[in-house]
């Protein structure tokens, strides 16, 4: 009988609360799961789940559950922004592209940090760009031992945002978040751990059943929000990095980095 088969692991929270087309969202034992759900392109952030990722917040931060998991499906986490993103170039030019995707992304970190509940990540696989730079915003991330954690910004000419800028420095010290920020150094899961943008680091064969009976026991405690005490500093620091995202994006480096990734995607 289709669909009679049930998974193998607990993490597939049954009771779907709204029908996305980029994620799944469920709620049970009073936790709310986000799973970004486009497997076949590494969970690329299109500026579709970027709408759809503000929604799923805003129902989340209503319901009744107590706190919410963000999750990947399938073996990324999530791989980024999708650089399709930059192809369609609106009528009003590239002036346009980038006042639209600096609007859109600061409604989007705003949604973290003014999120009312605990925010855990639960990290499945590879994580790349603002979806590792929003992990400064969480209250928990837990990860897969096989998971990695990869800004490069200036490789594609960009800078940072997620409100990192200021997180990162303050959660690794200064010379780590620049390794990352501005270095393009990769992180394993236990480096990630080792300097505190990782909470725990489970191995692979146990890690979904261990990271649930966490987060069961966790619905059940009281928690004070990471985010609370700063909001007003964070959201200075959003619009700040956006602003200065959004002369990177009308750069000819920034033009041209992009240019050459298409060029190379297109000779695999």
């Amino acid at each position: 009988r289709p669909g009679s088969k049930a998974p193998a692991v607990a993490a597939q929270p049954t009771g779907s609360t709204k029908g996305f087309q980029t994620l799944l969202m469920s709620t049970e034992d009073n936790i709310t799961t986000i799973r970004l759900n486009r497997p076949e392109k590494k969970n690329a952030i299109t500026v579709e789940m970027y709408n759809e990722l503000i929604e799923a917040l805003d129902l989340a931060g209503k319901d009744d559950s107590v706190i919410t998991v963000i999750t990947g499906s399938g073996d990324y986490y999530c791989s980024g922004n999708d650089l399709n993103n930059f192809r369609k170039i609106p009528e009003g030019g590239v002036e346009k592209m980038a006042k639209d995707s600096g609007e859109l992304l600061k409604r989007y970190v705003k949604a973290y940090i003014d999120f009312p509940k605990p925010l855990i990540g639960v990290i499945n696989g590879p994580a790349v760009g603002v979806s590792v730079t929003l992990l400064g915003l969480f209250d928990d991330v837990y990860a897969t031992e096989r998971a990695t954690f990869h800004t490069p910004f200036s490789q594609l000419g960009q800078s940072p945002e997620g409100c990192s800028s200021y997180l990162f420095p303050k959660i690794m010290g200064a010379a780590k978040a620049s390794e990352m920020l501005l270095f393009n150094k990769k992180l394993t899961a236990a480096q990630a751990c080792e300097v505190g943008l990782v909470t725990e680091v489970f191995p692979e064969s146990s890690f979904q059943s261990e990271v649930w009976t966490r987060l069961r026991a966790y619905a059940k405690l009281p928690r004070n929000l990471i985010r609370g005490v700063e909001k007003e500093k964070l959201h200075a620091i959003n619009d700040a990095e956006v602003e200065r995202l959004m002369e990177r994006w009308l750069s000819d480096e920034c033009m041209q980095a992009i240019v050459s990734f298409f060029q190379a995607k297109s000779k695999l």
